[in-house]
């Protein structure tokens, strides 16, 4: 990544990731209200069904050796390392995280099954043929290159294993191009939430395709998350919340204010949460 992006991720999530804690939990990703978002839920409820539907929707059963990219602070990755009594590997970019990350796992007696460490995504510290499968739940909008970001998740995939990643995308821009509005709604977003952009879901394939991945399967269930954005907006401003945003700094103050940029885009159908799931070829 450039040091610039790197170093704004980075100190955005330094600077963000307690209060989201106190706010949210150990899970900093949406949830999952059922296929037509009407299930009514606890938050933290829905961001462990939504861990569940994935790997319901991917048909992994098992996996005894897990990269987390985006770690965060480990949410996902003591989940699964739980679920599947699995090796798990965190990597963010977020020293405050993976050390926060860290003690979580201490709290959970899970030290033994998992590392969290800093770690660049287009570049990461592992040999070829290492994970069964890799994990990246809302982290491919932060990368500044989407084909170097899946080729390194090929390349440390062990043949035949499984690439599970969700992300934020785009609208398909197969047949209407974005507007002009569309656009600076979109940058708006990058500004807010240190993404440099993001593509569509078909561009993801088409990626992954190329990648030589196998079983590619892709899909949108931005219906049945959208409504994680009411409840975030509506935790975000109780006075705890409101004090933690205080003493965390501007940008972290500028992300809860913008909250609603999100929201909107679900409304209008130019933000999609976007699900590749595929396997690496065994030749």
């Amino acid at each position: 990544m450039s040091a610039t992006l790197t170093s704004q991720i980075q100190q955005f999530y330094d600077a963000s990731s307690g209060v989201w804690e106190q706010v949210w939990g150990e899970h900093m990703h949406h949830g999952y209200y059922g296929a037509d978002g009407k299930e009514k839920k606890d938050r933290r409820q829905a961001q462990i069904d939504l861990i569940e539907e994935l790997l319901k929707w991917s048909g992994v059963q098992q996996a005894e050796n897990i990269l987390d990219v985006g770690c965060g602070i480990g949410g996902s990755s003591l989940y699964l390392a739980e679920k599947f009594r699995a090796k798990v590997t965190g990597i963010t970019l977020s020293p405050v995280q993976a050390a926060r990350a860290t003690e979580r796992a201490a709290e959970a007696k899970l030290t033994t099954k998992t590392q969290f460490q800093v770690a660049d995504a287009l570049n990461m510290p592992f040999a070829d043929d290492s994970f069964d499968l890799v994990w990246s739940l809302e982290s491919g909008e932060h990368m500044p290159d989407k084909t170097q970001f899946i080729q390194e998740c090929y390349r440390v995939l062990k043949p035949g294993g499984t690439l599970i990643m969700v992300t934020w995308c785009h609208r398909p821009t197969d047949t209407d191009e974005l507007t002009a509005d569309e656009q600076k709604h979109l940058a708006d977003i990058y500004r807010v939430y240190c993404l440099p952009y993001v593509i569509s879901l078909p561009e993801y394939q088409a990626i992954a395709r190329n990648l030589s991945f196998q079983n590619i399967r892709t899909a949108d269930w931005s219906t049945a998350v959208a409504p994680f954005w009411d409840v975030v907006i509506d935790s975000a401003f109780t006075p705890s919340a409101i004090l933690g945003l205080l003493l965390s700094g501007w940008s972290t103050i500028q992300a809860a204010l913008s909250l609603g940029l999100m929201r909107r885009g679900y409304q209008r159908g130019l933000i999609q949460f976007g699900l590749l799931c595929a396997n690496k070829s065994r030749n």
